[in-house]
Formats: structure tokens, C-alpha cells, sequence
């Protein structure tokens, strides 16, 4: 994927999305910035890369007669928004154990839902062989080359209007948004943020290939992929590609101050930046957390 591919997509993606904002903040008497992702349409960054799969499919033109994708919530939000958009009827296979926010989220948009297994992987068994037996449109959650270009629309984001910034911090699940935004925004570093549960992205890199880690965090909903795309792998190996890991503690933690001290309502995933940040894992003078999305019911601790 070239400069070229990720402006297109930002052309494409543009006039639907919103253009979500950065601000700018002190804690703990450091400077840092939050990409507020969470307020994008459909509440996060994953209706970048549903979007452009679905244009780049011909979706717009009638080229599609329907879409299936498998989701853990967020993603299949994403597409059923994309598809009600472009008016294509989508189905949306979900494991069991999907928040019920996100799945009512998901059937507001018009999406089938349907519910199979207990994780990410049995409903995306289901996905692609209903997909297979029906000729209909699969989109992959994170390891399609247009659902990547997408995400790394937000990359292009926030080095317009965050110049200055050197290090991005995103959440890392199957590995779709960290090889978006490391590929749009090169070469400024970006560090992938991992829960200790479910480190896809760590185990690849320790064994030179996408190996199954399961999924065990109170993120799991949206970063519950037991393995890592082999795209996302490819773009973390060919570039200075930072680790950084935090437990399920740090994460609500991260959670509740984001709420107390900024009002910003976001889910554990989106969670997770701010706590490796303040844990002292992303290093740079000018980072900028991506708070990747805020579909979830909760109440502060």
C-alpha cells in the first residue's frame, strides 16, 4: 500500500465520516493528545475500513447484492453503518458472548445479527462459509487490504492536524488499525497497545508468525482476535513498530480517569493507549493516544 492508496481512501471515505478531533492535554504535568475517535459515526474507527472495503467493492454502484462480515461488535457495526449507507442488506455473525450494546448497536443499523460459538473465531468460521455457499461480499475485520487503507485514514488525520506529533499509540486486536496507520503515516512511530490477555501482536513478533494467543481481557470485545493479521504482522516487522503491554487493572484504571478528568466516555479497548502511556510506555515529547471507540455501557468505578 503506497501514499497514494491511503489518500484515495481518505478521498472515498471522507465525505461520509466524520473528522474526528485532537486535544490537546497535561497529565501528570506531561504533555499528550487524544485523538477522539470515538466520536466518529458509529462510535469508532472501524467504519474507516468497512466503508472503503464496501466502495472499493462497488458498493455505491450497485455492486454488491449483500455483505457478510464476523465481528466481536465493533467492526460488524461498521459494516452494517457502511451498508445501510450504500444500501446493501449485511449480515453480521457475532460470538455469543458479545456485549449486548454492541449488538443492539448493530441491529439498529438494519444487519442481521447472528450468534455462533462463545469467541471472534466461531463466528467467523460461520461468516466465511455462508459467505462461500451464497457468493455474497466477505469483508475480514483486519487483515483486507482495503479495510487497512481505511484505518490508516485516521494516520492521515492526526499528521495534519498534530503536526508536531512524534509517536502514535493505537490499540491492537487482529492488527487492522496499526498497519493503517503505520503505513499512511510514516516516519513518525506508532506503538501497538496490548492487553495482557489477548497479545496477538506481541507473540507474532516473538514467533516471526502469526501464532493463536486466545482472548481473555475485559477488552476482549473489541481486541479479542487470537491472532494477528499476516498483513499487520508484515507492516510491524518492515518498520520501527513499538510493543506495549498492560493488564486488565491499568485499563479500567485508564478508563475511569478519562471519564473524571476529561469527560471522555470510551470502552477498555480505547482504554488501553492512555495506559501505557501512563505507565511510561510510549516514549516521545509529542504523543498522540487514539481513542479508538466508546461502544460500550458502563459505569465508572
Amino acid at each position: 500500500m503506497s501514499d497514494a492508496d491511503f489518500r484515495a481512501a481518505a478521498e472515498r471515505v471522507g465525505h461520509y465520516i466524520r473528522r474526528t478531533p485532537v486535544l490537546h492535554a497535561t497529565v501528570d504535568g506531561r504533555a499528550v493528545a487524544f485523538k477522539l475517535e470515538h466520536l466518529q459515526v458509529a462510535g469508532v474507527f472501524k467504519i474507516r475500513g468497512a466503508l472503503n472495503a464496501l466502495l472499493t467493492a462497488g458498493a455505491k454502484d450497485g455492486g454488491l447484492d449483500r455483505v457478510i462480515t464476523a465481528s466481536g461488535g465493533n467492526h460488524g457495526l461498521g459494516v452494517a453503518t457502511a451498508a445501510r449507507w450504500l444500501g446493501v442488506p449485511a449480515t453480521v455473525f457475532v460470538p455469543g458472548t458479545v456485549p449486548e450494546a454492541k449488538a443492539r448497536r448493530i441491529a439498529a443499523q438494519d444487519a442481521e445479527v447472528v450468534r455462533v460459538g462463545t469467541k471472534y473465531a466461531d463466528a467467523e468460521r460461520a461468516a466465511r462459509e455462508l459467505a462461500g455457499q451464497s457468493g455474497s461480499y466477505y469483508v475480514h475485520a483486519y487483515n483486507d487490504p482495503a479495510v487497512i487503507e481505511g484505518q490508516g485514514t485516521l494516520g492521515l488525520e492526526i499528521v495534519k492536524d498534530f503536526p508536531g506529533c512524534d509517536v502514535i499509540a493505537v490499540p491492537v486486536g487482529g492488527g487492522g488499525l496499526i498497519a493503517g496507520v503505520t503505513g499512511a503515516v510514516a516516519p513518525v512511530r506508532v506503538v501497538g497497545v496490548e492487553p495482557e490477555g489477548c497479545p496477538t501482536l506481541h507473540a507474532a513478533i516473538k514467533a516471526g508468525e502469526p501464532v493463536e494467543v486466545g482472548a481473555d481481557s475485559v477488552a476482549s470485545s473489541s481486541l479479542g482476535a487470537s491472532v494477528i493479521g499476516e498483513r499487520a504482522l508484515a507492516v510491524a516487522q518492515a518498520h520501527d513498530v513499538g510493543l506495549a503491554m498492560v493488564n486488565d487493572t491499568e485499563i479500567i484504571a485508564a478508563r475511569d480517569r478519562l471519564w473524571e478528568e476529561f469527560r471522555l466516555a470510551v470502552e477498555p479497548s480505547a482504554a488501553t493507549v492512555f495506559a501505557s502511556w501512563l505507565a511510561g510506555q510510549v516514549e516521545g515529547e509529542h504523543p498522540c493516544l487514539v481513542l479508538s471507540g466508546g461502544n460500550a455501557d458502563w459505569t465508572p468505578a
